[in-house]
């Protein structure tokens, strides 16, 4: 199966680079070949490119065709557009990486699942991929265009911990100094390694039974923010000092943190 990724080295992308190789995919992978972080697998063809340079991905692709693309970095619906002008009649599937932030917030009713109404007012972000999303059904819908829609939520590696700050909480916790959690803690969520990601994520491409769906990849431990803090500090063979600050407090200083929070 021949598999054209358009990003690929990111957090989540660059597991699930690693298992197209492994599962003894064609993969072909196309960016700005800039990152050092998380290299592109040894037998993966780079391309480079920049997506955002039409005329440019045109002259490196020629007249390719494949069976699966995924762009993970499409973030608004001209984006979208762009995708659909370069790959229209030349891919049997095209899958978008969309966000479980998009979900209803707060959600009416739980768990949180693919029915879950596309409603989140807080975050610029969320609204961009719901609107990416509208436009690739309609293009479903309409011209039968191959898309399927993933849905990602918090997912982490071993170079992005899974809170805010990252490699500095942790820094934080060693030194015995507090830690902002917020809220009271004890919220419910679910995170889950990009590894475990790339599993159900594989199996997804090529799979005639995705096209028109949208599904979201997640873990099923359920566990409270304090729960995550505290094993993150265990796992640093240390113990955390937590200070809860309210999420609408948090988001008045800092409205990116915020926009996640609320």
């Amino acid at each position: 199966m021949k598999v054209l990724f358009i990003g690929g080295t990111g957090t989540i992308s660059s597991a699930c680079s690693q298992r197209c190789i492994d599962q003894g995919l064609d993969l072909s992978i196309l960016n700005r070949g800039q990152t050092t972080t998380r290299p592109v697998p040894q037998d993966a063809k780079l391309l480079i490119a920049d997506i955002r340079d039409t005329q440019a991905v045109r002259q490196i692709l020629q007249d390719q065709t494949f069976d699966v693309v995924v762009d993970w970095v499409a973030f608004t619906p001209d984006h979208i557009e762009a995708d659909l002008d370069l790959f229209r009649g030349r891919i049997g599937q095209y899958v978008f990486i969309s966000s479980a932030s998009a979900y209803q917030t707060p959600p009416a009713t739980l768990p949180v699942t693919e029915s879950t109404p596309l409603d989140n007012p807080y975050w610029e972000y969320s609204q961009a991929k719901i609107a990416c999303e509208e436009r690739l059904l309609r293009a479903y819908r309409g011209e039968k265009f191959p898309a399927t829609i993933v849905r990602p939520s918090h997912t982490y590696d071993k170079t992005r911990l899974p809170v805010y700050g990252r490699y500095t909480v942790i820094h934080r916790m060693r030194q015995g100094k507090p830690v902002i959690v917020p809220g009271d803690g004890t919220s419910l969520w679910t995170l889950t390694h990009h590894q475990d990601f790339a599993k159900g994520f594989v199996g997804l491409l090529g799979n005639h039974h995705a096209l028109g769906q949208a599904y979201h990849i997640t873990s099923d431990e359920i566990l409270t923010w304090n729960q995550i803090y505290h094993i993150l500090a265990s796992a640093a063979g240390t113990t955390a000092n937590l200070v809860h600050i309210a999420s609408d407090l948090l988001a008045t200083f800092d409205p990116d943190w915020g926009a996640n929070l609320l």
